[in-house]
């Protein structure tokens, strides 16, 4: 049997660079490259109330590694949804082989302390950490390196049943950079962190589970949709609450729990001066569906 190591390599190196065509995911979504084109992820409004935009990474003859023309392209289309006021939510997938196999190693190998430094390597990831709306992964095989990182920047993790997470840099002779050292600790734990990174093994989809880095798994050919679902799900909800309650969660990996408390508290109490909370509650007790506003 192959050694991480090895199978690192191949997964990062040459190899999958020179990799056939991977099939998208297939059956549930149809997806096609909206304006402006797009030359490395595809984009598309699904669900029933067209209310989630789904971003397709298509890079597939490199198993989705992480190019910078890719993470600009990205960062546009989460920008773009989250700028637009008729999407809830948004999805990050890639196809059934690969989520993205890590960074393009080709791309960052003659880089150097100094032109990371003044070209501020990375800095277009945080396209997806700012957005206000909830970014779901939707993780089929590889997110390893860069592409598990860039599952831990978004909200949720649902992950296909053959799904494989790991953080390999230490392999080719860095360490994670994209926040793999400072997420996952906080996802599973400092122990199980340190192994993941120390050693650059792989976990699959139902350890990941266990772990608490990966919300639900399901079969690879439901993966998407049930994604979808979940994203639709948050789009009943006020989109203004939404925004504040993921604001909410997130500062609880900020700060301490007395200063979270602090923070969730003068957030609670400013939803009480929204319309939107008004009509929740008043539809509550009158047994109703709420009409939210956004307001």
């Amino acid at each position: 049997m192959a050694s991480v190591s090895a199978l690192t390599r191949v997964i990062l190196g040459k190899t999958a660079l020179n990799a056939r065509a991977v099939a998208p995911n297939a059956g549930f979504v149809k997806f096609y490259s909206a304006a402006p084109a797009y030359e490395n992820i595809k984009t598309e409004v699904v669900g029933s109330k067209k209310n989630v935009g789904l971003i397709q990474l298509h890079r597939p003859k490199a198993l989705n590694a992480l190019c910078k023309p890719l993470f600009v392209e990205l960062g546009k289309a989460v920008v773009d949804f989250d700028k637009d006021d008729s999407i809830a939510a948004i999805v990050i997938t890639g196809s059934e082989k690969a989520f993205a196999a890590g960074a393009d190693i080709k791309e960052m190998q003659n880089n150097t302390y100094s032109s990371n430094n003044k070209g501020g390597f990375l800095r277009e990831w945080e396209d997806i950490s700012n957005c206000g709306k909830p970014v779901i992964a939707a993780v089929n095989g590889f997110a390893l390196g860069g592409g598990c990182e860039l599952a831990m920047l978004c909200d949720i993790i649902y992950a296909g049943e053959k799904a494989k997470f790991g953080q390999p840099e230490i392999n080719i002779g860095t360490i994670p950079g994209a926040g793999g050292t400072q997420r996952l600790p906080r996802y599973v734990g400092k122990s199980k962190a340190m192994e993941i990174v120390l050693t650059g093994n792989f976990i699959d989809a139902h350890e990941a589970e266990k772990m608490g880095l990966v919300s639900k798994v399901f079969p690879v050919d439901k993966l998407l949709e049930e994604t979808i679902n979940l994203a639709e799900r948050i789009g009943t909800h006020s989109p203004l609450i939404v925004k504040l309650a993921k604001q909410a969660v997130n500062q609880a990996y900020e700060t301490t729990l007395k200063s979270g408390l602090q923070f969730e508290k003068s957030i609670f109490y400013g939803t009480f001066a929204t319309e939107d909370r008004k009509e929740g509650m008043t539809a509550f007790i009158e047994k109703r569906a709420p009409n939210f506003k956004n307001e």
